[in-house]
């Protein structure tokens, strides 16, 4: 079975964005860049929450094209062309995406269908609502977290609302050089 793998820059204190959806705290950098490009490779399908696929939407599609497209930016759009996305929203229609599922409903059973499919994990990036749906209904698989060296002191937690206690394991760390560390982890199921 495939397996929903969480990708999320989080804060020290727990935050994935500052109170009004600010990032602009996140560090990355070429070294960050080249290490979660190898793994997202390995991906074929990216699940997203409606506010992440728009902002998406609006600059992978053609961020390879322009005149100022880095080595980052050409490798991520060739990739973002290519892998299927899965969107969950209430709102959006699939009429005339590409390549692109809507979930607006039964989203467990939905879910538990693509992760019986053929393919590989399914990365989950940002969309810290849809990571909260996806937590509460114990989908998430793992966890990849980039903890910025950082203390917002508020902002939207990663963790909200957990009603049971989630066991994880820890599969690797690493320390890049701007300060970032990497935990990655899988959910003990057992």
């Amino acid at each position: 079975m495939r397996k929903i793998i969480s990708f999320m820059h989080i804060s020290l204190d727990g935050f994935v964005a500052g109170p009004n959806g600010e990032m602009d705290w996140i560090k990355v950098d070429e070294e960050i860049f080249d290490y979660v490009g190898k793994r997202i490779n390995e991906t074929d399908t990216a699940l997203y929450g409606r506010v992440t696929y728009q902002m998406m939407e609006d600059y992978w599609p053609t961020a390879a094209d322009k005149p100022t497209a880095t080595k980052h930016d050409i490798e991520h759009s060739k990739w973002y062309s290519k892998v299927h996305k899965v969107v969950l929203s209430k709102t959006m229609k699939d009429v005339g995406l590409t390549n692109t599922t809507i979930i607006s409903d039964n989203l467990s059973d939905r879910i538990n269908e693509i992760k019986q499919q053929a393919g590989t994990d399914i990365a989950l990036f940002g969309s810290p609502t849809a990571t909260h749906s996806l937590i509460q209904l114990n989908l998430i698989d793992g966890y990849w977290l980039f903890v910025n060296p950082i203390i917002l002191g508020q902002g939207i937690p990663l963790f909200v609302d957990i009603k049971d206690k989630i066991k994880l394991n820890l599969l690797t760390t690493r320390q890049f050089t701007c300060g970032v560390t990497e935990l990655n982890y899988t959910v003990d199921r057992q």
